[in-house]
């Protein structure tokens, strides 16, 4: 092996990326999970495998400008990490939130890549996003926003290439914008883009797939241990789309659900959660004033 022992290999990636700690982080949890298989399989680590696997394909950093409801220009970073093509087109979400930076999109799109990789598809892993902040913008102003964030990596994308979708601060909105854009710009209406809503060629059951499949996960991680989400008691980070379906649906599977959150603060209801609570919620989260 090329490297003796994982704080070797660790040590070298640290040495690359000096000031990535959430990348250094993601990589040493990886790492140092599989490498005892590693080391009783050295064909895996032969011609530098694990040094192209946390080594992105491609980063594209950008500048986005575009002008806010008081007519001034404002100007944004923009990335897009294509992490690894090996299985097919780069395929991640895009992230809209002030916290943006690479180090943090550089180990999403490592991460993305072996998510993946385990649902069998032919997609690659990537993902993307700004320092841009949507709290607070009007509507006006985030369409702005996502047609020049758009105008500028459109050329780095494609139905064949790299296929974008939404994340934090990233909804259906952001996607039909940015969607609507390419469309414009490349005269092409291709599968670029996924997350659309519904009227906008998106999948039926899109809004409810993350948040129900995180609950259909650790159901099946209960059912190793012969256990079932019948009056458990659920502590749920987040409180929108993702966090609002994982309610949902651990509430119809039994569960007690008794925490939501948000960048203010938490709710604790040691009650737990009805339906008439969770449509409160949403009706809080979801509806513009």
């Amino acid at each position: 092996m090329q490297y003796q022992t994982s704080h070797d290999f660790i040590s070298a990636v640290t040495k690359r990326n000096p000031d990535q700690p959430e990348f250094i982080q993601a990589i040493t949890e990886v790492i140092e999970s599989v490498w005892p298989f590693l080391k009783a399989n050295p064909r895996f680590t032969e011609l530098s495998l694990l040094d192209r696997l946390v080594e992105p394909e491609r980063v594209v950093i950008f500048r986005v400008s575009w002008i806010d409801d008081a007519g001034q220009v404002q100007v944004n970073r923009g990335y897009r990490v294509q992490h690894n093509s090996a299985l097919g087109p780069y395929k991640g979400g895009l992230r809209f939130h002030p916290s943006v930076n690479l180090a943090i999109l550089k180990f999403l799109a490592f991460e993305q890549t072996l998510k993946n990789s385990l649902t069998t598809l032919p997609i690659g892993g990537g993902k993307g996003g700004s320092d841009f902040n949507p709290k607070g913008k009007s509507q006006q102003e985030v369409m702005r926003f996502c047609q020049a964030f758009i105008t500028e990596l459109y050329r780095h994308i494609g139905s064949n290439t790299d296929v974008p979708a939404g994340d934090i601060g990233v909804g259906g909105r952001e996607v039909g914008y940015m969607a609507g854009m390419y469309k414009k710009l490349t005269n092409q209406a291709d599968c670029v883009f996924t997350g659309k809503g519904i009227s906008f060629g998106g999948s039926l059951i899109r809004p409810e797939a993350t948040g129900y499949g995180t609950v259909y996960f650790a159901k099946h991680m209960l059912a190793e241990k012969n256990m079932t989400f019948d009056g458990l008691r659920v502590s749920v980070s987040g409180s929108g789309n993702v966090a609002q379906f994982a309610i949902e649906k651990a509430l119809s599977l039994g569960a007690k659900v008794i925490t939501a959150s948000d960048s203010s603060g938490t709710v604790i209801d040691e009650d737990g959660f009805t339906t008439e609570k969770l449509e409160l919620l949403k009706q809080i989260k979801n509806v513009e004033y």
